[in-house]
This record gives C-alpha cells, structure tokens and sequence, in this order.
C-alpha cells in the first residue's frame, strides 16, 4: 500500500533497498549528499551524481526518469543522512512554471511505499525532496521540500562539497552542463549563498497553527535561514538545547512574560536545526528540571504550563528547584550528555546572571570544549553578568565554545538582530570544532 506524505512527514523505511524516482513535466537530474550528522558531506566522494553514480550504500541510475537506489545496511556509520536532490537542466528555468514534482519510494520489484507531491515551490530551479535518515537502528523517510533559490552552487557548498568559485562578472546562472569529477565544475556562480532568499524548513505541527502564527513563524525562519546562509552554515543539523533562569531575581521577565516571548522567538531556531524542529528544555535554580520539549505548534500552551517561579505544574514542584542560582549541576548533565563524534549541540542559556562559582564554570567550560557543543550565554535584564562576559576570552579551551551578550529589553531587539547575536559565533565554532575533530 502507498502512503502519501505532506511535508515534513516521515514514515519507516523497512525495505533491504529502496529506489527513489521523480515524475516531473521538465527535464531534470536526480542527485544525492551522504551527510554527516553534521549536516555535511565527508568529502566530494559523498555527493552522487551523473559524473561520479556511485557511493557506499548509494547508486544513481541514469535514464527517464533517473533513480536512486539506497541500501541502507550499506551506508557507512557516520552517514546521517541521504539528501535527495532534484535539480532543472535548464537553471534559468523555476519548479514554479511546472505542475509539481513528485518524489516516490519503492522497493526494487517496483512496489511503491511512499508518494510525495512537492507543492509551494517558485523560483527555485533546486529542490531537496526527501531525507533517508537514522533514526536509532532503523532507517526512515521524511518528505522535505526545501528549495533553493541560491541554485545548485549554493545548495552544494552548504552541504561541504568542493566547488570551482572563479567568477564572472555579469549575472550567469549556474551551468548545467556535464559536472566533472572531483571539485565540482559549477562555471560562473553569481547567485550567491548569502544574496539567496532563505529557503526555509517547514516541520511537522506548523499547518495546525492559525494563519496569522504561521506568517510570524515564517518570518522568523526566514531570519534565521538568512543568518545561517550569511554564515555558510545553512542545512547544518544540530540538536537545540534551551535552558532558562527561574530565579527569584527573574521575577519581574516571569510577570511580564518576557520568558515567554523568548520561547516563542527560540521556535524558530529549532525548526531550522533540529531535525524534529524541537526545542529541548530546562528550567534551573539551585537544581533544575528537564521539562517536555517544545513542538512549534504546541509553544504557546508550553509557555503557560511551565513558565512559574512557584507552584506545582505537571507533577514538578517548582518549589523544590530552589530560588537563587545554581548553575554547575544543570551545565553537568547537559555535558554528560554529550559524546565526542555526536552531531553539533547548541545551547542557548537565559540567565540574569549570578554565576558565583567562577573556577569551576570556568573549569567546566575548558572540559566542556572538548565536546560537540557551542553555548550560546544570553543575559536578561539589567544586572551584572560577571565570568559571562569573559568566558569569550577563557583561556586553556581547545575551541572557543561560549559566547555571551546581554538584552537589557529583549522586546527592543527585533528579530533580525537577535538572531545574529544568538547565531553568530555558532558557525565559527562548527569550522573550528570539524578542524579540531571534535565533530565530524
């Protein structure tokens, strides 16, 4: 039996090989990127295309329509994930001016398993339809859809791969002729990564949102994609990890609901990284709590749940995580969760400050460099921040793993800049975390 998917849905993937095929009105090339958990490719030699059909678990099958054909059992262990990608020959042409795409799953006796019909696209000329990807010891499909503006160049380079950068000077589009081998030769590249218009992710919950949250919602992912893109970090996946101060002295963000509105405005992020589009958790004081993550169509009610500084909320005595801060044991569970090889960790911590153990934060954050983690330190309000503002400069760390900026008002900041002061220095720790091994 088929199953049709809708965007951002995924569904099990059972079968020993599975062969991925395109039914589209317009002459295109189907290709694949082997990424990491990283988000990235190894090497050139995990990008599959006309040039170069095979990889470890992948081959490509020229024709009309071309396929794939995945043996996930075959896919090396650092492999994450297998991108399908569906690129135009004629890259002055867009997905918009064609009836829509549809990418199919089935097994090699031509037994369909999934359809998705790939709607909403533009001016996009590159699409990724699906992802094949680990989840545990099984393999799924998700149905993704995220277009390129920026074109075949900026979708590769994203992703790791090699590209010849010699320029021209007047506006070209990418070539789509034969690709040669090894670094890829994409001719004159003029549309840029970072001039692209942001091709957002869409998750799962989003369309039971009402349509005035969805245009907020997209506006925002649509900022963060730019920062992102900006910063040569765009398709990176990476597990977000929030963590906010529930303090006496946070009394005042918790009565205005300025708590709240971070949250809201850390949903974006999530969706943008993460691979569910999921924020996990903490709230924090002399102990802490791991609290239910937060699912972008669920941000609001979450808020309301578990946003006190007191009281009994789902079964958690609020009352027991204590009143003043306490920061070593909620900064040492995140630690102990993390291992050397596992895909990139952003935490973004909301604190008014009051880190009174300076030796051993600072202790913990030269151990915590050697760990797939960038921690992103954001100050609320007008108070003294103290060892924050210098855990940039920390010395004895292996990577600069911290950043740190404080909000006297985080409702005078618009969105633009808030994401640039959170994501800035996270896709410089990516490079210097893959230079140092600490990630793949």
């Amino acid at each position: 039996m088929v199953h049709s998917l809708v965007k951002g849905q995924n569904g099990p993937l059972s079968v020993p090989r599975a062969v991925v095929s395109v039914r589209l009105d317009a002459p295109a090339d189907v290709s694949a990127l082997l990424v990491t958990e990283s988000g990235r490719v190894r090497s050139d030699a995990d990008f599959v295309f006309f040039n170069q059909p095979e990889a470890p678990g992948v081959r490509l099958r020229q024709g009309a329509p071309a396929s794939l054909t995945v043996s996930p059992a075959e896919i090396p262990a650092e492999i994450a994930q297998v991108r399908v990608v569906i690129t135009l020959d004629d890259q002055r042409a867009t997905f918009g001016q064609f009836a829509a795409a549809v990418a199919t799953v089935a097994d090699t006796a031509g037994n369909l398993l999934y359809e998705y019909t790939i709607d909403g696209l533009a001016s996009e000329s590159v699409v990724i339809a699906l992802e094949l990807y680990r989840r545990g010891t099984e393999w799924k499909v998700r149905a993704v859809g995220q277009g390129y503006a920026g074109g075949f160049a900026a979708l590769v380079t994203n992703h790791g791969v090699s590209v010849d950068d010699e320029q021209s000077d007047t506006a070209t589009p990418v070539a789509a002729g034969p690709i040669a081998a090894g670094p890829i030769a994409a001719g004159p590249i003029a549309v840029a990564a970072t001039s692209a218009e942001p091709q957002v992710r869409t998750v799962p919950g989003e369309a039971a949102l009402s349509l005035e949250k969805r245009a907020k919602l997209d506006l925002r992912k649509r900022a963060v994609a730019k920062v992102l893109i900006d910063k040569s970090a765009f398709g990176t996946r990476a597990r977000v990890v929030l963590v906010i101060d529930k303090t006496g002295s946070m009394l005042a963000q918790y009565r205005k609901q300025v708590v709240h509105r971070v949250v809201e405005r850390m949903i974006p992020i999530a969706t943008q990284l993460d691979d569910d589009g999921a924020l996990e958790a903490y709230l924090y004081a002399r102990s802490f709590v791991k609290l239910p993550d937060i699912a972008v169509q669920h941000g609001e009610q979450w808020a309301q749940t578990f946003l006190h500084l007191g009281g009994i909320h789902e079964g958690i005595d609020y009352g027991v995580l204590g009143a003043r801060n306490e920061e070593l044991p909620i900064m040492r569970d995140i630690i102990d969760s993390l291992r050397p090889g596992d895909r990139p960790t952003l935490v973004l911590f909301f604190t008014d400050g009051g880190f009174a153990k300076k030796r051993e934060i600072a202790a913990l954050m030269r151990e915590a460099a050697h760990l797939p983690a960038f921690w992103q330190f954001v100050g609320l309000g007008r108070a003294n921040y103290g060892l924050l503002r210098s855990l940039d400069e920390l010395d004895g760390r292996i990577v600069d793993n911290a950043g740190f900026f404080a909000l006297d008002d985080i409702d005078q900041v618009d969105d633009d800049e808030l994401y640039v002061r959170l994501l800035g220095e996270f896709p410089d720790w990516l490079r210097a975390a893959r230079a140092a091994r600490i990630i793949a």
